[in-house]
């Protein structure tokens, strides 16, 4: 991966469409600053240290699309609206050690960062029309652990691959 042009930031870049579906579609990468609280499925935490774990990373979320130049221009050129009407996005967890890991359980932490996306005007909502996602990977070690949201534009009816499955 190459370094970012800003602090924790990549620019946008097209992404080819699948066959058929028209024109590239936007993709953009957010990287949540390293080092943040984040939220595990199997911690218990008091409910107002959630809350503000939550507010954390919701905040994080919008000021890295805030310091995003080139997502700033293009929620400029799309307002008042949403940037995007339907998304798919790819979350990576970079863990801060080697250990075994489970990104699943890492879903409260990808769930508030999305909110901060959708508080910045990158989507709507975040409900099953307007969101594919978020899909949890894991990714390499990055001191202090830092979540990555990869943010890619869908064509309207665009669904994940149907992968063969067969429906009765």
């Amino acid at each position: 991966m190459t370094a970012p042009t800003l602090p924790g930031l990549e620019p946008a870049r097209p992404v080819p469409a699948p066959a058929g579906a028209g024109p590239a579609r936007r993709a953009y990468t957010v990287m949540l600053p390293a080092g943040l609280r984040l939220l595990n499925a199997n911690q218990r935490p008091h409910h107002h240290q959630k809350a503000k774990i939550t507010r954390e990373l919701r905040g994080a979320a919008m000021e890295a699309v805030a310091e995003h130049a080139t997502l700033m221009t293009d929620l400029a050129a799309a307002k008042p609206g949403p940037l995007l009407q339907r998304a798919h996005i790819l979350g990576v967890l970079h863990p801060a050690t080697a250990r075994r890991a489970d990104p699943a359980n890492w879903y409260p932490s990808f769930k508030a960062a999305v909110d901060g996306l959708v508080d910045a005007g990158l989507l709507e909502d975040d409900d099953h029309t307007r969101l594919l996602g978020p899909d949890m990977r894991l990714g390499s070690v990055v001191k202090g652990g830092q979540l990555v949201l990869h943010i890619r534009e869908l064509a309207p009816g665009e669904q994940w691959p149907d992968l063969g499955t067969v429906r009765t």
